[in-house]
């Protein structure tokens, strides 16, 4: 399953943007797709950390522990 791919549809002209800014780095625009969407992921889920470990220490600061 983890090798299974979709499609998505672009603007050419959005396409040929990101390929001339950041072609260097990226072999194709799925290549950077993947690489944005990886990075948006895991963006979120640090910022989820973030509030977890905000509410962990409101409950250990009410609890007295700090």
């Amino acid at each position: 399953m983890p090798n299974e791919t979709i499609q998505v549809r672009l603007p050419q002209e959005l396409c040929n943007e990101v390929l001339r800014q950041f072609g260097s780095r990226f072999a194709d625009i799925e290549e950077f797709v993947t690489f944005v969407l990886h990075e948006c992921v895991r963006a979120e889920a640090l910022k989820m950390d973030e509030q977890e470990e905000r509410i962990l220490q409101n409950r250990l600061k009410d609890l007295g522990y700090i």
